[in-house]
């Protein structure tokens, strides 16, 4: 896939760099503050097919993209200017009482979810090594893997402190280190002499609440907070000359004895409030609970609003040491992968079956959004289905009262979660029933009733019936923009070429680094890395040459471009030069789509010849009007 090309139609879908207010991504979307979502093409971005689904939701605007959206993020830092510490200025957004709340915790808790699931999974595994004898709890291997997988948890409070210090708008170093005096072994050392009877510390006279905040969530949240609206303050009334020393000064001075005689303790009754309240309700049915969470859950994370629930899954964890929720969304996770796993073995539709196994592979670890978008919600069925088997699943889990003992995201690896010092008991069975029958409920109803007859037939370009000569106006012959080998389309080594997403063409294997115009008409896009070139014909067609796969890594080493954005251009004419040598001593496969982006608007793209080898302007592909 060609990010840099896909960063660019984003950008300028969601009306330019200008109207960016802040961009942050989780491990599948895009998340955009934009200043006016007025100004954002949705229709052209949803219509990508680079792009999933766009959810507006939150007061966020979500392009959802896959896997691959760390890439496409990188790529929008390049192209839009912005940086991960420096984005574009914000502008106000008003948002309601509840958007807000979605839109802080999401932005405070995006930025680590990734190594906080991978510590999670890492503890997994480690119980499991210790409940089948693999590990010893006082070995040296044992405590080296768990200071790796609990360090992150450990020390909540300095992430939660920088990123919270980012979303609030204040300096992320001063509540960083909020959070650290809050963890720091002094205050730990007098916590645990409190608790054996020695007399509490004092701070001027007034008794301190020694807490232990160790992995502590809220008491850090609130004080990164207080410490934002302080140094908003502060900095509003000091002079540019002292500000960057005095504000953070008197931040650390007012908000770290604040915590930990006020905030602290107030945040702390809360944590527990919310711990036990949760617990209550899940306490007067296990069962129901099961099947509204697992029935719901993926719903939920189609409006993003299951940003709301990851804070309180941290508490209880925090709190408790264990949380209940987590299983109950492990077996919602394996519904919809149930229902993907039955589209995939009952559709013969060979873009459906692409799709299909490529989310298939992904919901097993827990990233349910390119099945869900791309697979079950447009069927319809059989996202209902995944629904269904995922409450059903998630009742059995609650019945057996199953929790985890560490975060993650709803995996595979959540069995290993779910895993108790104390070895392997009937929890941990009742989770991985739970999967099993949300995942196999759902495969077999979506495989017998979730498609329509019509979504079960194969589609193939071959197999399309000739259209009636009377209906035919006329064909139109593309000329090859480079000499070389022809490859079918489908052979191409990209998914994205290959499932013919972009469009229909075929690939060439040059033998001559020179790309020439194979039409009469315009550059419509340039890349500034020269490996790539879009144009449009005089008569409509839209062509995409991409030279090799890759090749954007290059930054434009190896090419040279000899046209400019909006020339016109004429049949042979030069358009890029590049060293072909160079490019195959790097490594990199030059095999170069020759694709028509608008092949919808014909009747069908074929080959012009049968020929394997084709020369430089030799008739290329046949366009049928």
């Amino acid at each position: 896939m060609n990010y840099q090309q896909l960063a660019q139609q984003i950008l300028q879908g969601v009306g330019g760099r200008e109207n960016i207010a802040s961009l942050v991504h989780c491990a599948t979307r895009l998340r955009f503050r934009l200043k006016s979502v007025a100004l954002a093409d949705t229709a052209s971005l949803k219509n990508n097919p680079g792009i999933i689904t766009i959810v507006e939701s939150g007061g966020q605007y979500q392009v959802v993209i896959g896997n691959h959206v760390g890439d496409v993020y990188q790529a929008l830092l390049s192209e839009g200017g912005l940086s991960e510490g420096e984005q574009a200025a914000a502008a106000p957004v008003k948002l309601s009482l509840f958007n807000r709340f979605i839109d802080i915790v999401s932005g405070i808790f995006t930025p680590f979810l990734g190594v906080m699931a991978a510590s999670g999974v890492l503890k997994g595994l480690l119980a499991l090594a210790l409940a089948i004898g693999l590990l010893q709890e006082q070995s040296g291997s044992y405590r080296v893997l768990f200071v790796a997988s609990d360090a992150l948890f450990y020390f909540f409070p300095l992430v939660l402190g920088y990123c919270a210090g980012k979303k609030f708008g204040g300096n992320p170093f001063t509540s960083m280190a909020i959070g650290a005096a809050l963890v720091h072994p002094l205050m730990l050392e007098a916590f645990n002499q409190a608790q054996s009877g020695e007399a509490p510390l004092s701070f001027f006279g007034v008794p301190l609440i020694l807490i232990n905040y160790a992995s502590s969530v809220i008491p850090i949240l609130l004080a990164a907070w207080v410490a934002s609206l302080l140094e908003k303050m502060v900095n509003s009334r000091l002079p540019d000359a002292i500000r960057n020393f005095i504000t953070p000064l008197l931040c650390l001075g007012v908000v770290v004895p604040l915590s930990f005689l006020v905030i602290g303790p107030v945040a702390t009754w809360l944590s527990n409030q919310l711990a036990d309240g949760y617990l209550w309700i899940y306490a007067l049915s296990p069962l129901i609970a099961g099947l509204f969470l697992g029935g719901f859950w993926q719903v939920l994370v189609i409006f993003g609003l299951h940003w709301g629930l990851v804070p309180l899954m941290i508490n209880n964890l925090s709190m408790h040491s264990q949380d209940f929720m987590m299983p109950l969304l492990f077996a919602a996770v394996m519904g919809q992968s149930g229902a993907t796993l039955g589209v995939l073995l009952r559709t013969r539709d060979r873009r459906l079956k692409g799709i299909a196994a490529s989310a298939f592979s992904a919901t097993i670890f827990g990233i349910t959004e390119p099945a869900v978008y791309g697979v079950t919600l447009p069927n319809r069925r059989p996202f209902i289905f995944g629904c269904i088997g995922g409450a059903l699943g998630a009742a059995l889990i609650g019945f057996y009262h199953a929790s985890v003992y560490s975060f993650g995201l709803a995996s595979i690896f959540t069995i290993f979660q779910s895993v108790p010092k104390t070895g392997i008991d009937i929890t941990v069975y009742a989770v991985l029933a739970g999967a099993l029958l949300s995942l196999i409920f759902a495969a077999v109803a979506t495989y017998f009733f979730g498609l329509a007859p019509q979504q079960e037939t194969e589609t193939l370009v071959d197999a399309t019936p000739e259209p009636p000569p009377e209906k035919l106006t006329h064909t139109f012959t593309l000329t090859s923009p480079l000499s070389g080998k022809v490859v079918p389309l489908e052979q191409i080594a990209d998914e994205t070429f290959a499932s013919g997403l972009l469009g229909k063409g075929v690939g060439i294997v040059p033998d001559c680094g020179r790309v020439v115009s194979p039409l009469d008409g315009r550059v419509a896009s340039l890349f500034r890395t020269g490996h790539a070139i879009g144009l449009i014909a005089e008569n409509g067609v839209e062509l995409l040459i991409h030279v090799g796969l890759d090749t954007v890594q290059l930054n434009g080493n190896y090419f040279i471009v000899h046209v400019a954005q909006d020339q016109p251009v004429r049949r042979g004419e030069l358009l890029i030069e590049f060293d072909l040598p160079a490019l195959r001593e790097a490594g990199y496969d030059l095999t170069t789509p020759v694709i028509i982006s608008n092949s919808d608007d014909y009747l069908d793209v074929l080959p012009a010849s049968d020929r394997e080898q084709v020369a430089e302007n030799g008739a290329l592909l046949k366009l049928i009007m």
